[in-house]
């Protein structure tokens, strides 16, 4: 009888890949990066056990949003104080802060918990072309469609 694989920690071995962000709609990348960052293109997949490998995504600030999102969607945050909401339209994000922009994007799209919250960390976001990755010998990663 045969019995499914179940991948164990100390088997897992990651990978580096590098994305290039230019061009790219921001959500499509985001998924993609995501399901890299979970494992789920190995054969070894496990929902249980963290199977994933290492993203590095250079140049976020050449990122496209379709639509009218640069003017509309806005991002929020709290301060826990009263009156204490910040509320910051991505076109600003884009400008000041796009390596935060594509991180939350990234890690929407993960899970939301305490494994999903060391997934997160495995994603190294830069706004230009330089990163400081090039010991790790990053693969280049191409993106679907």
């Amino acid at each position: 009888m045969r019995t499914t694989y179940m991948a164990k920690p100390a088997e897992v071995e990651r990978k580096w890949h590098i994305i290039d962000a230019e061009g790219k709609t921001l959500g499509r990348l985001a998924s993609e990066a995501a399901a890299l960052i979970r494992g789920k293109h190995k054969t070894t997949f496990t929902p249980h056990v963290d199977t994933g490998d290492f993203v590095v995504i250079v140049n976020a600030d050449k990122i496209v949003l379709t639509g009218k999102k640069l003017q509309n969607k806005m991002y929020y945050r709290h301060s826990f104080y009263p009156g204490g909401l910040k509320v910051t339209s991505a076109q600003e994000m884009l400008n000041k802060k796009p390596e935060r922009m594509v991180e939350l994007a990234v890690q929407g799209m993960l899970p939301k918990t305490r494994m999903g919250n060391k997934m997160k960390l495995r994603v190294k976001v830069y706004a230009g072309v330089e990163h400081p990755h090039q010991a790790q010998q990053p693969e280049v990663y191409e993106l679907r469609g």
